[in-house]
């Protein structure tokens, strides 16, 4: 990577930087790449099908962490919190998740996890769960009776929804049924690259129209350049979700998984279908680059000057770094009661 001119460095240093996603090996190494990329706070979403007792277990392990290392990461339960992690020098914590799995079959456990601290919850992961279905189901019935009353849930006590590996008709029933903004923290246009786990324009439409927002991904098969992509592929499909819905609504959802070789237990677990069915996906198992220029958190800054020689703004570039995660947060994290 080139160096990075100095107008890029100061207004990335300044710029509060939220990643909207990772599933990174969590650990010392992991939090101190966080502060020399210069992030503000990031979603760490790793759980995908845990039940309620694992579920616990993940907060319980990310209690270890804030403790064990609070002198660089610290929790975050609010926009507060991340000013606060800014003024601090530190990452602040999101804890978050892929699947509501771990509220298994309890609408009452929403807001006991809330109260955990967990502020994201992805509503399916690739297939189908109590709330609808994931994108790889063979059958995507919709948003479900009870998905409803966790939205609902969700709302009252305030827990931001994320649609990534949802379905493209629970998406759609999702937002057009939310009562507030959600989110697809991790996605790539289909418009540029035609496969199933992007997502067409119409959903980030709707989603935008709600006051949610878009976090652009550098997931290389989402990108129709693949393993040759570059942070170049990247902000072209950036781009093109601005163009659509305004660049108000439009974030990174990075799903860095960086330390986490391939194969790997964790990763064919996480292909597995309730991660010990049929095998839904080869992610797990084949080589895949992050796309050249922005391979590891290091090269956050790279982005940001990338985005500075497109032409953008510093005003623009600042909302896309962080500032439009923290309106949607705010919004989401306010309960509604």
């Amino acid at each position: 990577m080139s160096q990075v001119p100095e107008q890029a460095q100061a207004l990335h240093d300044r710029s509060i930087i939220v990643d909207g996603l990772q599933t990174s090996l969590w650990g010392r190494p992991i939090f101190e790449e966080m502060r020399a990329g210069g992030l503000t706070a990031v979603n760490v979403s790793t759980v995908l099908w845990e039940n309620f007792r694992e579920g616990i277990d993940y907060v319980s392990q990310w209690k270890h962490f804030l403790r064990e290392h609070a002198d660089i990461i610290r929790p975050v339960r609010s926009v507060a919190d991340i000013h606060a992690a800014k003024a601090e020098n530190k990452t602040g914590i999101i804890i978050g998740w892929q699947n509501t799995s771990p509220l298994e079959d309890k609408l009452d456990y929403v807001e006991i996890f809330k109260d955990l601290g967990v502020g994201i919850m992805q509503l399916t992961y690739n297939t189908q769960n109590y709330s609808g279905a994931g994108y790889l189901e063979e059958n995507d019935s919709g948003l479900t009776g009870f998905g409803r009353e966790v939205l609902d849930e969700m709302g009252r006590v305030g827990v931001l929804c994320d649609l990534s590996h949802v379905g493209d008709k629970t998406s759609a029933d999702a937002i057009a049924y939310a009562k507030g903004p959600v989110c697809i923290s991790h996605v790539l246009p289909r418009a540029l690259h035609n496969v199933k786990r992007n997502k067409p324009d119409h959903l980030f439409q709707a989603c935008a129209e709600k006051g949610g927002l878009v976090g652009i991904s550098l997931f290389a098969p989402g990108l129709a350049a693949g393993n040759d992509a570059t942070v170049e592929d990247v902000l072209d499909a950036m781009e093109h979700v601005i163009n659509l819905i305004g660049e108000d609504h439009v974030g990174i959802g990075t799903d860095f998984s960086l330390d986490r070789p391939r194969p790997s237990d964790w990763l064919l677990w996480a292909n597995r279908d309730k991660g010990t069915a049929r095998t839904l996906t080869e992610f797990g198992s084949v080589k895949i680059n992050k796309p050249e220029g922005i391979r590891r958190m290091t090269d956050m800054p790279n982005l940001t000057a990338r985005m500075l020689a497109r032409g953008w703004s510093e005003a623009t570039i600042a909302k896309l770094l962080g500032g439009n995660w923290l309106r949607v947060l705010g919004a989401a994290w306010t309960p509604r009661g």
